[in-house]
Protein backbone atom coordinates (compact mmCIF):
# COMPACT_ATOMS: atom_id res chain seq x y z
CA UNK A 1 0.00 0.00 0.00
CA UNK A 2 1.47 3.42 -1.04
CA UNK A 3 0.62 6.91 -1.28
CA UNK A 4 -1.16 6.03 -4.33
CA UNK A 5 -3.34 3.69 -2.36
CA UNK A 6 -4.60 4.62 1.06
CA UNK A 7 -6.47 2.79 3.13
CA UNK A 8 -10.10 3.35 2.74
CA UNK A 9 -12.77 4.12 5.01
CA UNK A 10 -15.25 1.66 6.63
CA UNK A 11 -18.15 0.77 8.66
CA UNK A 12 -18.72 -2.37 11.08
CA UNK A 13 -22.06 -2.71 12.57
CA UNK A 14 -22.43 -5.46 15.12
CA UNK A 15 -25.80 -7.89 15.71
CA UNK A 16 -25.07 -9.63 19.04
CA UNK A 17 -27.49 -12.26 18.53
CA UNK A 18 -27.29 -16.13 17.68
CA UNK A 19 -29.42 -18.78 17.97
CA UNK A 20 -26.98 -21.18 20.31
CA UNK A 21 -23.31 -19.88 21.71
CA UNK A 22 -20.49 -22.05 19.66
CA UNK A 23 -18.05 -23.22 22.61
CA UNK A 24 -15.54 -22.29 20.80
CA UNK A 25 -17.01 -18.70 20.28
CA UNK A 26 -15.04 -15.41 22.30
CA UNK A 27 -17.56 -13.13 20.04
CA UNK A 28 -19.34 -10.48 21.35
CA UNK A 29 -22.68 -12.91 20.76
CA UNK A 30 -25.71 -13.80 23.07
CA UNK A 31 -28.50 -16.06 22.80
CA UNK A 32 -32.41 -14.00 22.93
CA UNK A 33 -35.92 -15.43 23.21
CA UNK A 34 -36.78 -12.67 21.22
CA UNK A 35 -35.67 -9.33 19.80
CA UNK A 36 -37.00 -6.10 18.77
CA UNK A 37 -35.37 -5.52 15.83
CA UNK A 38 -36.92 -1.74 15.57
CA UNK A 39 -35.71 -0.70 18.86
CA UNK A 40 -31.84 -2.49 17.59
CA UNK A 41 -32.33 -0.15 14.77
CA UNK A 42 -33.36 3.18 15.81
CA UNK A 43 -30.29 2.77 18.80
CA UNK A 44 -27.75 1.72 16.17
CA UNK A 45 -29.13 4.90 13.83
CA UNK A 46 -28.71 7.11 17.00
CA UNK A 47 -25.03 5.86 17.69
CA UNK A 48 -24.27 6.44 14.57
CA UNK A 49 -25.28 9.89 14.29
CA UNK A 50 -23.67 10.85 17.16
CA UNK A 51 -20.67 9.43 15.90
CA UNK A 52 -20.38 10.93 12.36
CA UNK A 53 -21.30 14.22 14.41
CA UNK A 54 -17.53 13.80 16.03
CA UNK A 55 -15.66 13.32 12.87
CA UNK A 56 -14.01 15.75 10.78
CA UNK A 57 -14.52 13.67 7.87
CA UNK A 58 -16.67 12.89 4.98
CA UNK A 59 -14.84 10.42 3.07
CA UNK A 60 -17.27 8.44 1.15
CA UNK A 61 -17.85 4.87 2.84
CA UNK A 62 -15.63 2.16 0.86
CA UNK A 63 -17.01 -1.12 3.00
CA UNK A 64 -19.59 -1.76 5.24
CA UNK A 65 -19.94 -5.11 7.04
CA UNK A 66 -22.45 -6.75 8.97
CA UNK A 67 -20.71 -8.96 11.67
CA UNK A 68 -21.64 -10.78 14.83
CA UNK A 69 -23.41 -12.61 16.17
CA UNK A 70 -25.52 -13.58 13.41
CA UNK A 71 -26.50 -11.04 10.85
CA UNK A 72 -28.69 -13.11 8.72
CA UNK A 73 -31.09 -12.85 11.69
CA UNK A 74 -31.69 -9.39 11.13
CA UNK A 75 -34.84 -8.30 8.55
CA UNK A 76 -34.17 -6.49 5.54
CA UNK A 77 -35.64 -3.41 6.96
CA UNK A 78 -32.66 -2.94 9.31
CA UNK A 79 -30.11 -3.85 6.71
CA UNK A 80 -31.79 -1.87 4.31
CA UNK A 81 -32.23 1.62 6.79
CA UNK A 82 -28.97 1.29 8.31
CA UNK A 83 -27.16 1.73 4.55
CA UNK A 84 -29.23 4.44 3.92
CA UNK A 85 -28.21 6.18 6.74
CA UNK A 86 -24.36 5.50 6.17
CA UNK A 87 -24.98 7.21 3.03
CA UNK A 88 -26.39 10.28 3.95
CA UNK A 89 -23.69 10.95 7.28
CA UNK A 90 -20.79 9.81 5.01
CA UNK A 91 -21.65 9.13 1.47
CA UNK A 92 -21.12 5.79 0.07
CA UNK A 93 -18.79 5.01 -2.93
CA UNK A 94 -19.90 3.70 -6.08
CA UNK A 95 -18.01 0.75 -5.58
CA UNK A 96 -18.51 -0.06 -1.73
CA UNK A 97 -18.22 -3.85 -0.90
CA UNK A 98 -20.99 -4.35 1.36
CA UNK A 99 -20.62 -7.41 2.86
CA UNK A 100 -23.13 -9.78 5.67
CA UNK A 101 -21.84 -12.09 7.79
CA UNK A 102 -24.31 -15.52 7.24
CA UNK A 103 -24.90 -19.10 9.30
CA UNK A 104 -26.35 -21.88 7.18
CA UNK A 105 -29.03 -22.84 10.06
CA UNK A 106 -30.53 -19.35 9.14
CA UNK A 107 -30.16 -18.63 4.87
CA UNK A 108 -33.28 -18.56 2.99
CA UNK A 109 -33.70 -17.50 -0.71
CA UNK A 110 -36.19 -14.79 0.28
CA UNK A 111 -33.92 -13.26 2.90
CA UNK A 112 -30.82 -13.34 1.02
CA UNK A 113 -32.86 -11.42 -2.10
CA UNK A 114 -34.19 -8.85 0.56
CA UNK A 115 -30.26 -8.09 1.71
CA UNK A 116 -29.42 -7.83 -2.24
CA UNK A 117 -32.32 -5.15 -2.55
CA UNK A 118 -31.12 -3.33 0.40
CA UNK A 119 -28.10 -3.49 -0.96
CA UNK A 120 -25.65 -6.05 0.24
CA UNK A 121 -23.10 -6.72 -2.38
CA UNK A 122 -21.07 -10.22 -0.49
CA UNK A 123 -22.19 -13.21 1.39
CA UNK A 124 -19.45 -14.57 4.20
CA UNK A 125 -20.72 -18.11 4.92
CA UNK A 126 -19.90 -19.94 8.26
CA UNK A 127 -19.07 -23.61 7.13
CA UNK A 128 -17.32 -24.31 9.42
CA UNK A 129 -16.74 -27.83 8.80
CA UNK A 130 -18.00 -30.26 6.23
CA UNK A 131 -17.89 -33.42 8.64
CA UNK A 132 -21.66 -33.67 10.91
CA UNK A 133 -20.00 -35.04 13.73
CA UNK A 134 -17.11 -32.21 13.93
CA UNK A 135 -19.81 -29.51 13.19
CA UNK A 136 -21.70 -31.17 16.46
CA UNK A 137 -18.46 -30.95 18.27
CA UNK A 138 -18.35 -27.28 17.30
CA UNK A 139 -22.08 -26.59 18.36
CA UNK A 140 -23.13 -25.61 15.03
CA UNK A 141 -26.27 -26.44 14.04
CA UNK A 142 -26.71 -27.28 10.88
CA UNK A 143 -25.56 -30.41 9.00
CA UNK A 144 -22.76 -30.60 5.29
CA UNK A 145 -25.74 -31.36 3.35
CA UNK A 146 -27.32 -27.74 4.77
CA UNK A 147 -24.47 -26.17 4.67
CA UNK A 148 -23.50 -26.48 1.00
CA UNK A 149 -27.48 -25.70 -0.15
CA UNK A 150 -26.76 -22.32 1.65
CA UNK A 151 -23.64 -22.02 -0.52
CA UNK A 152 -25.61 -22.77 -3.54
CA UNK A 153 -28.32 -20.17 -2.18
CA UNK A 154 -25.86 -17.50 -1.77
CA UNK A 155 -24.07 -17.68 -4.81
CA UNK A 156 -27.71 -17.85 -6.49
CA UNK A 157 -28.16 -14.28 -5.12
CA UNK A 158 -24.70 -12.85 -4.87
CA UNK A 159 -21.88 -12.49 -7.61
CA UNK A 160 -19.50 -12.63 -4.27
CA UNK A 161 -19.74 -15.30 -1.43
CA UNK A 162 -16.91 -16.54 0.99
CA UNK A 163 -16.52 -19.86 2.35
CA UNK A 164 -15.69 -20.02 5.78
CA UNK A 165 -14.02 -23.08 7.50
CA UNK A 166 -12.61 -23.91 10.83
CA UNK A 167 -9.19 -26.83 10.78
CA UNK A 168 -6.94 -28.19 13.10
CA UNK A 169 -9.45 -29.79 14.84
CA UNK A 170 -9.14 -32.32 17.93
CA UNK A 171 -7.88 -35.22 16.27
CA UNK A 172 -7.71 -34.19 12.70
CA UNK A 173 -5.94 -35.91 10.22
CA UNK A 174 -4.10 -34.48 7.51
CA UNK A 175 -5.79 -36.95 4.62
CA UNK A 176 -9.54 -35.79 5.83
CA UNK A 177 -8.73 -31.91 5.61
CA UNK A 178 -7.02 -32.42 2.23
CA UNK A 179 -10.73 -33.87 1.36
CA UNK A 180 -12.82 -31.58 2.97
CA UNK A 181 -10.88 -28.52 1.47
CA UNK A 182 -10.95 -30.00 -1.98
CA UNK A 183 -14.88 -30.36 -1.11
CA UNK A 184 -14.67 -26.74 -0.48
CA UNK A 185 -12.88 -25.70 -3.74
CA UNK A 186 -15.47 -27.70 -5.85
CA UNK A 187 -18.22 -25.30 -4.93
CA UNK A 188 -15.88 -22.58 -6.89
CA UNK A 189 -16.06 -19.48 -4.28
CA UNK A 190 -13.68 -17.45 -5.01
CA UNK A 191 -13.01 -16.01 -1.34
CA UNK A 192 -11.82 -18.51 1.43
CA UNK A 193 -11.56 -18.16 5.66
CA UNK A 194 -9.81 -20.36 6.48
CA UNK A 195 -8.81 -20.46 10.19
CA UNK A 196 -6.82 -22.60 12.76
CA UNK A 197 -9.23 -23.73 15.92
CA UNK A 198 -8.33 -22.09 19.48
CA UNK A 199 -8.97 -22.68 22.42
CA UNK A 200 -10.13 -18.66 23.60
CA UNK A 201 -10.12 -18.23 27.82
CA UNK A 202 -13.57 -17.69 29.03
CA UNK A 203 -14.87 -20.05 26.23
CA UNK A 204 -16.34 -23.88 26.95
CA UNK A 205 -13.86 -25.01 25.04
CA UNK A 206 -10.78 -23.32 27.11
CA UNK A 207 -12.86 -24.68 29.96
CA UNK A 208 -12.65 -28.02 28.91
CA UNK A 209 -8.84 -27.96 27.85
CA UNK A 210 -8.17 -27.20 31.14
CA UNK A 211 -9.71 -30.22 32.50
CA UNK A 212 -8.72 -32.61 30.39
CA UNK A 213 -11.97 -33.13 28.61
CA UNK A 214 -10.20 -31.75 25.14
CA UNK A 215 -7.44 -32.54 23.33
CA UNK A 216 -5.65 -29.88 20.94
CA UNK A 217 -4.01 -30.94 18.44
CA UNK A 218 -0.67 -31.31 18.31
CA UNK A 219 1.79 -28.57 17.02
CA UNK A 220 3.84 -30.60 14.41
CA UNK A 221 0.39 -31.90 12.94
CA UNK A 222 -1.51 -28.46 12.93
CA UNK A 223 1.66 -27.12 11.16
CA UNK A 224 1.60 -29.83 8.47
CA UNK A 225 -2.24 -28.78 7.80
CA UNK A 226 -1.25 -25.24 8.04
CA UNK A 227 0.93 -25.80 5.25
CA UNK A 228 -1.31 -28.34 3.26
CA UNK A 229 -3.50 -25.25 3.32
CA UNK A 230 -0.89 -23.02 1.86
CA UNK A 231 -0.19 -25.64 -1.02
CA UNK A 232 -3.67 -26.36 -2.21
CA UNK A 233 -5.03 -22.37 -1.86
CA UNK A 234 -1.69 -21.72 -4.00
CA UNK A 235 -2.63 -24.34 -6.82
CA UNK A 236 -5.97 -23.56 -6.94
CA UNK A 237 -5.20 -19.43 -7.86
CA UNK A 238 -6.08 -18.04 -4.06
CA UNK A 239 -3.08 -17.65 -2.52
CA UNK A 240 -3.04 -16.23 1.35
CA UNK A 241 -3.52 -12.50 1.39
CA UNK A 242 -3.57 -12.61 4.80
CA UNK A 243 -3.20 -15.22 7.70
CA UNK A 244 -6.37 -16.79 7.38
CA UNK A 245 -7.64 -15.61 4.15
CA UNK A 246 -7.35 -16.53 0.80
CA UNK A 247 -8.70 -15.17 -2.35
CA UNK A 248 -8.39 -15.00 -6.28
CA UNK A 249 -7.03 -11.86 -7.40
CA UNK A 250 -9.73 -8.95 -6.76
CA UNK A 251 -11.79 -11.22 -4.30
CA UNK A 252 -9.82 -10.10 -1.69
CA UNK A 253 -12.47 -8.51 1.44
CA UNK A 254 -11.94 -4.83 1.07
CA UNK A 255 -13.29 -4.33 4.55
CA UNK A 256 -10.79 -6.33 6.30
CA UNK A 257 -7.89 -4.87 4.17
CA UNK A 258 -8.97 -1.42 5.43
CA UNK A 259 -8.66 -3.05 9.31
CA UNK A 260 -5.21 -4.70 7.92
CA UNK A 261 -3.87 -1.52 6.39
CA UNK A 262 -4.39 0.30 9.41
CA UNK A 263 -7.13 2.73 7.46
CA UNK A 264 -10.18 4.28 9.76
CA UNK A 265 -13.70 2.29 10.47
CA UNK A 266 -16.66 3.29 12.67
CA UNK A 267 -17.89 0.63 14.60
CA UNK A 268 -21.47 0.80 16.07
CA UNK A 269 -23.90 -1.70 18.01
CA UNK A 270 -22.55 -3.80 21.13
CA UNK A 271 -19.14 -4.52 21.29
CA UNK A 272 -17.97 -2.85 18.01
CA UNK A 273 -14.53 -1.22 18.23
CA UNK A 274 -13.35 1.74 16.21
CA UNK A 275 -10.48 3.25 14.67
CA UNK A 276 -10.38 7.19 13.50
CA UNK A 277 -8.67 10.12 12.48
CA UNK A 278 -10.20 13.07 14.21
CA UNK A 279 -8.22 16.14 13.38
CA UNK A 280 -4.50 15.46 14.60
CA UNK A 281 -5.65 12.62 16.83
CA UNK A 282 -5.73 8.72 16.48
CA UNK A 283 -8.80 7.80 18.19
CA UNK A 284 -10.02 4.56 19.48
CA UNK A 285 -13.33 3.82 20.07
CA UNK A 286 -15.56 0.68 21.95
CA UNK A 287 -18.88 0.10 22.97
CA UNK A 288 -21.00 -1.29 25.56
CA UNK A 289 -20.73 -5.02 25.52
CA UNK A 290 -24.09 -6.38 27.08
CA UNK A 291 -27.39 -5.14 24.29
CA UNK A 292 -29.59 -4.20 27.01
CA UNK A 293 -27.46 -1.94 28.15
CA UNK A 294 -25.94 -0.72 25.21
CA UNK A 295 -29.89 0.04 24.22
CA UNK A 296 -30.07 2.10 27.64
CA UNK A 297 -26.94 4.07 27.50
CA UNK A 298 -28.01 4.82 23.55
CA UNK A 299 -31.24 5.81 24.70
CA UNK A 300 -29.72 8.07 27.24
CA UNK A 301 -26.92 9.22 25.85
CA UNK A 302 -27.29 9.21 22.04
CA UNK A 303 -24.61 6.46 22.06
CA UNK A 304 -23.22 3.29 23.50
CA UNK A 305 -19.56 4.47 24.18
CA UNK A 306 -17.20 3.58 26.74
CA UNK A 307 -13.82 4.41 25.32
CA UNK A 308 -13.18 7.55 23.32
CA UNK A 309 -9.34 7.89 23.82
CA UNK A 310 -6.55 9.08 21.64
CA UNK A 311 -4.23 6.79 21.18
CA UNK A 312 -0.32 7.56 21.45
CA UNK A 313 1.90 7.71 17.71
CA UNK A 314 4.24 4.80 19.41
CA UNK A 315 1.07 3.12 19.98
CA UNK A 316 -0.50 3.49 16.51
CA UNK A 317 3.25 2.75 15.14
CA UNK A 318 2.59 -0.92 17.26
CA UNK A 319 -0.72 -1.24 15.80
CA UNK A 320 0.10 -0.70 11.96
CA UNK A 321 2.84 -3.43 12.50
CA UNK A 322 0.64 -5.71 14.05
CA UNK A 323 -2.05 -5.31 11.59
CA UNK A 324 -0.11 -5.24 8.59
CA UNK A 325 2.13 -7.73 8.93
CA UNK A 326 -0.88 -10.12 8.75
CA UNK A 327 -0.80 -9.43 5.23
CA UNK A 328 1.25 -11.05 2.47
CA UNK A 329 1.81 -7.71 1.01
CA UNK A 330 3.67 -6.64 4.05
CA UNK A 331 4.03 -2.97 5.90
CA UNK A 332 5.55 -0.12 3.61
CA UNK A 333 8.44 0.85 5.89
CA UNK A 334 8.90 4.59 4.72
CA UNK A 335 4.49 4.80 6.14
CA UNK A 336 5.77 3.07 9.16
CA UNK A 337 8.40 5.34 9.88
CA UNK A 338 6.04 8.30 9.25
CA UNK A 339 3.89 7.12 12.40
CA UNK A 340 6.01 7.65 15.40
CA UNK A 341 9.57 8.04 16.04
CA UNK A 342 9.58 4.34 17.06
CA UNK A 343 12.04 2.12 14.63
CA UNK A 344 12.79 -1.40 14.11
CA UNK A 345 16.58 -2.86 15.14
CA UNK A 346 18.35 -3.66 12.52
CA UNK A 347 20.08 -6.17 13.98
CA UNK A 348 16.83 -8.06 14.96
CA UNK A 349 15.70 -7.30 11.26
CA UNK A 350 18.58 -8.91 10.05
CA UNK A 351 18.54 -12.03 12.32
CA UNK A 352 14.74 -12.35 11.24
CA UNK A 353 15.88 -12.20 7.57
CA UNK A 354 18.72 -15.00 8.45
CA UNK A 355 16.09 -17.01 9.58
CA UNK A 356 13.69 -16.66 6.77
CA UNK A 357 10.47 -15.53 8.50
CA UNK A 358 10.56 -11.90 7.30
CA UNK A 359 12.17 -10.14 3.73
CA UNK A 360 12.60 -6.74 3.12
CA UNK A 361 11.74 -5.80 -0.81
CA UNK A 362 11.37 -2.47 -2.17
CA UNK A 363 10.67 -0.59 0.52
CA UNK A 364 8.32 -2.94 2.43
CA UNK A 365 8.70 -5.20 5.09
CA UNK A 366 6.66 -9.09 4.72
CA UNK A 367 6.24 -11.87 6.40
CA UNK A 368 6.94 -15.14 4.74
CA UNK A 369 4.44 -17.99 4.88
CA UNK A 370 7.37 -19.75 7.45
CA UNK A 371 6.74 -16.46 9.57
CA UNK A 372 3.07 -16.28 9.32
CA UNK A 373 2.30 -19.51 11.03
CA UNK A 374 4.72 -17.61 13.74
CA UNK A 375 3.44 -14.28 13.52
CA UNK A 376 3.25 -13.58 17.57
CA UNK A 377 6.54 -14.34 17.63
CA UNK A 378 7.91 -12.57 15.28
CA UNK A 379 6.00 -9.39 16.50
CA UNK A 380 7.24 -9.71 19.70
CA UNK A 381 10.90 -10.03 18.23
CA UNK A 382 10.69 -6.94 15.97
CA UNK A 383 9.16 -5.11 19.06
CA UNK A 384 11.38 -5.82 21.63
Amino acid sequence: MGDRDPPGFALYLHWPFCLSKCPYCDFNSHVRASIDADAYLQAVQRELATIASRCDRRQPLNSIFFGGGTPSLMPGKVVREIISQAEKLFGLDTQAEITLEANPTSADAGRFRDYRDAGVNRVSLGVQALDDADLKALGRLHTVDEALRAVGMAQSVFDRVSFDLIYARPAQKPESWAAELERALSHGCQHYSLYQLTFEEGTPFHAMLARGLMKELDVETASTLYELTQRRMEVAGMPAYEVSNHAAPGQESRHNLIYWRYGDYVGVGPGAHGRLSVGEKRIATETEKHPELWLKNVATNGHGLVRWDSIEPVQQSTEALMMGLRLSEGVELSRFNSISDLRLSETRLHKLQEQQFVTVTQGKLMTTPKGRLVLNAVLKELLA
